[in-house]
């Protein structure tokens, strides 16, 4: 028997990275989530790796459900990345909170009655306020004073996951990635840059609702951080910056239009992101050096490549960005 690993959230972005990587490693995925919709795991891994993939579906906030499912799982390592991002938790906080928050409490208490004593999960650059002028890229031990329901969630899940190590032994990383680009980023406040990707593969303008500057976290990067962070590390409650590559969205659209000279028009607008533009992710590094680091140029260049294979195959979807009603 393979060994297994306990993903929730799998059917989004950095989850079907996290699956396309242990496929890789010849190992099974077991993904607990509430959708159905395996799209972003088949455009990374195509039928035959989805086939491979265990499905459990189940709703985060029943706290039997999860239990049973790992339980079942056979899986010695969690990666939980489900949760609702920050427009969803802006139109609907009661379950914003209901996801994100009690998910998590459901995620580490089926760890403690499971035994297993590590789990990797998501928390978010989010947590993190508004810039200051001239200030360095904050580190861990930075104030936080979010500004969305959906960072004040993530910051609780941060002293939860503290609680149950203080109480209860169990280990835990949390990850804070900042804007996450590459196949299958395509919801989110940050998807703005990856959608212009995609429309620069076929030809037609986007315009990213945001400016400024920001780290860009390549999804395989963060994806790799996750399993690294699930399979060991120090002991102890853990929170992580994740530091991808910092540009101004700007440079990203000229990187595409450099690698993608038959694209539309391509244009960024509106206000700057309401958290630091880059973050310091040292600690990360010195913890998990062998953690890859993709080139902000070489992760534009793939992920452009892979949606062309996608678009000649004729499987990109393209939902995202046709104009909502």
């Amino acid at each position: 028997m393979t060994r297994a690993c306990f993903v929730t959230g799998a059917l989004g972005c950095i989850g079907a990275w996290v699956v396309k990587d242990l496929l890789d490693r010849g190992e099974t995925p077991v993904v607990f989530d509430l959708g159905d919709d395996p799209r972003r795991i088949r455009d990374l891994v195509g039928d035959q790796g989805v086939a491979a993939v265990r499905f459990v579906r189940g709703d985060l906030t029943d706290a039997e459900a999860v239990k049973v499912a790992l339980a079942n799982s056979g899986a010695d390592r969690i990666v939980h990345l489900a949760g609702l991002q920050v427009p969803f938790c802006k139109a609907d906080p009661p379950l914003g909170a209901a996801v994100n928050v009690l998910g998590t409490i459901h995620v580490f208490e089926a760890a403690k009655a499971l035994g297993i004593q590590r789990v990797a999960y998501a928390s978010s650059a989010a947590v993190y306020g508004p810039p200051e002028d001239a200030a360095a890229p904050p580190d861990e031990a930075a104030d936080c004073e979010p500004t969305t329901h959906y960072g004040v969630y993530k910051r609780a899940n941060e002293g939860s996951a503290r609680i149950y190590f203080q109480d209860d032994g169990i280990s835990s990383a949390g990850l804070r990635p900042l804007t996450v680009y590459g196949v299958g980023r395509d919801q989110g406040l940050t998807s703005g840059p990856t959608k212009a990707m995609k429309a620069a593969v076929l030809g037609c303008g986007f315009e990213i609702p945001f400016a400024g500057a920001t780290d860009f976290n390549y999804a395989a990067d963060v994806a790799a951080a996750f399993l690294a962070a699930a399979e060991s590390g120090p002991t102890g409650a853990r929170v992580y910056n994740l530091h991808g590559e910092s540009a101004t969205v700007a440079h990203v659209l000229d990187t595409i239009r450099e690698l993608c000279p038959t694209a539309g028009t391509l244009a960024c607008s509106g206000p700057e992101l309401p958290i630091p533009p880059a973050l310091d992710g040292g600690a990360f590094t010195r913890d998990y050096p062998q953690v890859r680091q993709t080139k902000l140029f070489d992760g534009i260049a793939d992920t452009l490549e892979r949606f062309a294979a996608l678009q000649f195959a004729g499987k990109l979807r393209t939902a995202e960005l046709e104009p909502q009603a």
